[in-house]
């Protein structure tokens, strides 16, 4: 097996973090190294990436498990014994994971299935044994993951069943739950039902057809107002700031959210949260003391 990965030391969190404070670890960490708040380090982004795989795997109980059972044996977990297994190569966060991570989960949501019986399953043959039962080809359930930008754009993604690899195309704006039919793929010959999950993006956070994305802008931004750039889906946009904007306050896009199913778009909800520089020069604390003077003065 690949180098092994202490996903909890990634995080900073103990073996017995709750899922919330794995969240909150991650929040802050993804905060601290995203590679836009860090243009001048070049080990920013890979930094970014190992604290998104950390995520990935303790945010997901199943992951969780297996890494925790198996993570530091130098075995591959004995997925799906006999049946089928399947792994998700081409999504967008997924594809960029570590070799530890690829070994460990290559074969990550297995499916098993049986055959069922036309006459109501196990029990006497309903003809004497003159006639052997009829049996039809089971339908096999597996989890997909996908990256949140490919559930929104729409992409082919590559799964493998037993021996063979199959290709499956995500339709655009895909949810959270949704389940996709193969038919005839499953092995025996029934139909595989894929449950697609959103793997969790360091940015957007879906919340129904909207979407929510923190906006870090300069305290004296928010005092003055101005123009700030705010991520979408479909890439970076301008807004305008209003003038005396406090943390907290939600700019709201409208339609630049997830895809609705009846058509149009949600909105994307931008919350602001206003930033000092956390070395200020004797310049800036200067004119933060003079601004401190007014607002006694005032």
């Amino acid at each position: 097996m690949a180098a092994y990965k202490d996903y909890y030391e990634i995080l900073g969190v103990p073996k017995s973090a709750s899922k919330d404070e794995i969240r909150r670890a991650f929040r802050q960490l993804a905060a601290k190294h995203h590679p836009d708040r860090n243009p001048d380090d070049p080990g920013a982004e890979e930094r970014f990436k190992e604290i998104n795989e950390a995520y990935t795997v303790l945010s997901d109980p199943e992951k969780r498990r297996v890494y925790d059972q198996y993570g530091t044996t130098g075995n591959v977990p004995p997925f799906a014994p006999g049946g089928a297994t399947f792994r998700t190569v081409s999504s967008e966060e997924f594809a960029d994971f570590s070799d530890f991570f690829q070994t460990l989960f290559g074969g990550f949501g297995g499916a098993r299935g049986g055959f069922a019986s036309d006459f109501g399953g196990a029990g006497p043959d309903p003809f004497g044994g003159r006639f052997q039962t009829a049996t039809r080809p089971a339908t096999a359930e597996a989890r997909l993951d996908v990256g949140l930008l490919d559930a929104f754009r729409g992409a082919t993604t590559s799964i493998r069943v037993g021996d063979k690899s199959l290709d499956v195309t995500l339709p655009k704006g895909v949810r959270d739950g949704a389940k996709l039919r193969l038919r005839g793929q499953a092995p025996g010959g029934g139909d595989l039902i894929l449950q697609v999950r959103h793997l969790p993006h360091p940015t957007f956070r879906l919340d129904g057809d909207d979407v929510r994305v923190v906006v870090r802008v300069p305290a004296h931004l928010g005092a003055l107002g101005g123009t700030v750039r705010v991520p979408t889906l479909e890439g970076d946009v301008e807004t305008t700031l209003p003038p005396g904007t406090s943390s907290g306050r939600v700019l709201r896009l409208r339609g630049q959210g997830w895809p609705k199913e009846k058509g149009g778009r949600g909105d994307q909800l931008a919350e602001v949260r206003l930033t000092v520089p956390e070395e200020p020069t004797e310049e800036q604390a200067a004119l933060y003391r003079r601004l401190a003077e007014l607002d006694q003065a005032g």
